[in-house]
C-alpha cells in the first residue's frame, strides 16, 4: 500500500510518493500538461500507479488565504472528480495553503540554482502535501 500525493498547477502536476510503510514522502517527478487535457497525465498516472502499487491518492487543495474555494481549488476539485472517475481510488484532499511557497524556501535553504528549483519545486510541494496527510493519518 502507497500514497502518491499530487500538485495540480495550471502548467505541471508535481507527484510525490511514500515509502511502502507510509511514514516517508519523497518528491517523485514533475509532470507537464497543457492545463486544460487531463489524458496527457493519465497516460504517465497510469503507468505510475500500476508500477508503484498506488493504493492512495492525495490532492492539494488550494485554498485562498481567508480560507475561501478561488479558482485555482475549483481546478483541483475536478480534478479530484477525474481521478476517482478514472482510479476508482480514495482522493483525499489536503489543504496545501503556501506548499510551494514552503517547498522554495527549502530549496533556497539547500542553495539551489533557479533553473534547478523550476524544475523540481512542484515536486516537493506535492512532498509536502503528501507528509501533511501521513503525518494526520499516523495521529
Amino acid at each position: 500500500m502507497r500514497c502518491l500525493g499530487l500538485d495540480l498547477g495550471t502548467k505541471t502536476l508535481g507527484l510525490a510518493l511514500s515509502d511502502k510503510t507510509n511514514m516517508i514522502a519523497s518528491p517523485y517527478a514533475v509532470l507537464h500538461w497543457d492545463g486544460e487535457n487531463y489524458s496527457l497525465l493519465f497516460k504517465d498516472l497510469d503507468i505510475i500507479i500500476k508500477e508503484k502499487g498506488i493504493t492512495n491518492l492525495v490532492l492539494g487543495l488550494p485554498k485562498n488565504m481567508n480560507n475561501t474555494l478561488g479558482f485555482a481549488a475549483e481546478r483541483s476539485l475536478l480534478f479530484k472528480e477525474a481521478l476517482e472517475k478514472r482510479y476508482n481510488l480514495e482522493v483525499t484532499l489536503i489543504d496545501e495553503r503556501l506548499s510551494t511557497i514552503e517547498a522554495t524556501n527549502y530549496l533556497l535553504d539547500a542553495d539551489m540554482s533557479r533553473k534547478k528549483r523550476k524544475k523540481v519545486v512542484d515536486g516537493v510541494a506535492a512532498s509536502i502535501i503528501l507528509d501533511t496527510y501521513l503525518k494526520r493519518r499516523e495521529k
